[in-house]
């Protein structure tokens, strides 16, 4: 057995099975001229941008927009409670607008931001996922899912992703362009639209599609995992969560804690989060806890090491309260070996206890492909180990493997 040695002089031991390399498969992963993976944190410069939506204005800019067109500024607030509350931006069914003028009005403060291009159905119909076109012609995804209890929407925040990850089916065509706050919050009322009209399977509650407090049916939960790194476009995520949060109809009226916005390790933007707050979940894929392998794996590690993204999460929980998720996809002989289980549990328990939860998930497996998921009995004992060591652990399956909606399979394949 040989030794490897980790950050903080934290001595681990590899064990008898083979060390396959992360590289990228059935596309070309660009490079710098030293043959590092390359990293995109701006957006290539464009045309036109998004047009200016309801949903980028704070209610006090809705207000002055109306005022601006000769309307009243109340007219601001009934608009916000047909797209926040209804779920619509159809001016036919804004009848407390005055006919003259309305599809005009409503034009200017809701213009068309997404066109559903595809709809794909898996899980009994408990799993929707949604390709969209955006008003340039750039496409995202977003997957709806059922749950006991529990309505989530996984959502885009960028068209592509600049963090190259050879995994990962999004950052194969790099980074198109970050979408507008009004983009990211379009995917969660068009999803409620989605809910409300009964097209989202599975068991509901009750007839009248109604919640436990007799509301009906929405999105519960919002997880920031679909496609792109959503602290890449960090201003416009936030404003696009601020406007989740606000009650309605002003916004959405969702809870902070059922919002989890993940990252690969953008250390100073994780701090930065940390400091907004807000009762957010953080989640930092981490996937593996040994520079040497997360340098290929990860690209963007090569700006901020394992133990500076890590600190930047304990950072999170000590600022927040809130529990940090470490997210790990198990992959066959590249990262399950028992040895990183030990060096993960151990760098994390030199942090503190209690402040994080990690989440294994067995990769979608591809035949033939190095990037396959971990043999059953090697993610058990993956487990195992952390659990020995008293990290809190949970080996979760991922939902939308058959329609390629599943973590990293997110392509917008039109």
């Amino acid at each position: 057995m040989t030794e490897k040695r980790g950050a903080r002089n934290l001595t681990v031991r590899s064990d008898e099975r083979p060390q396959v390399r992360p590289t990228a498969e059935g596309w070309k992963q660009n490079v710098d001229a030293d043959g590092r993976p390359t990293l995109q944190f701006e957006q290539p410069k464009r045309g036109a941008k998004p047009p200016v939506h309801l949903a980028d204005l704070t209610p006090e800019e809705r207000k002055a927009k109306v005022t601006e067109l000769g309307l009243p500024g109340f007219r601001a607030k009934q608009i916000s409670t047909h797209y926040f509350s209804h779920y619509t931006s159809d001016p036919e069914k804004m009848t407390d607008l005055p006919a003259a003028g309305r599809a005009e009005l409503v034009e200017s403060l809701l213009p068309p931001l997404m066109t559903e291009v595809k709809r794909l159905s898996t899980d009994n119909g408990d799993t929707i996922k949604f390709l969209w076109r955006l008003f340039d012609g750039a496409l995202v995804e977003s997957v709806l899912m059922r749950y006991p209890g529990r309505i989530t929407l996984c959502v885009s925040s960028q068209a592509g992703c600049g963090m190259n990850c050879p995994f990962c089916a999004t950052g194969q065509a790099g980074l198109t362009r970050n979408m507008s706050a009004a983009e990211i919050v379009d995917q969660v009322v068009r999803a409620n639209a989605v809910i409300a009209a009964g097209e989202l399977g599975g068991k509901r509650r009750n007839a009248g599609n109604q919640d436990a407090e007799g509301q009906p049916e929405r999105v519960t939960n919002i997880v920031f995992m679909g496609m792109g790194e959503p602290l890449a476009n960090y201003n416009r995520l936030m404003t696009a969560v601020r406007t989740m949060l606000a009650p309605q109809p002003e916004g959405l009226g969702m809870s902070a804690r059922h919002i989890t916005v993940s990252s690969v390790g953008l250390a100073p933007a994780i701090h930065k989060l940390a400091d907004e707050g807000l009762q957010l979940t953080f989640a930092l894929s981490l996937h593996a806890p040994d520079d040497e392998l997360r340098d290929e794996l990860i690209p963007v590690n090569s700006r901020w090491k394992v133990d500076e993204a890590l600190d930047a999460a304990y950072n999170y929980f000590e600022k927040t309260g809130r529990r940090v998720s470490i997210e790990y996809a198990l992959i066959k002989d590249m990262n399950d070996h028992a040895w990183r289980a030990d060096l993960l549990a151990d760098k994390l328990n030199e942090r503190g206890r209690g402040w994080v939860h990690v989440n294994p998930i067995p990769l979608n497996p591809t035949p033939g492909s190095i990037w396959t998921a971990s043999e059953p009995h090697i993610s058990r004992e993956f487990v195992r180990r952390l659990e020995e060591r008293g990290i809190p652990t949970t080996l979760r399956d991922t939902r939308g493997k058959e329609i390629d909606g599943a973590c990293g399979q997110l392509a917008a394949a039109d």
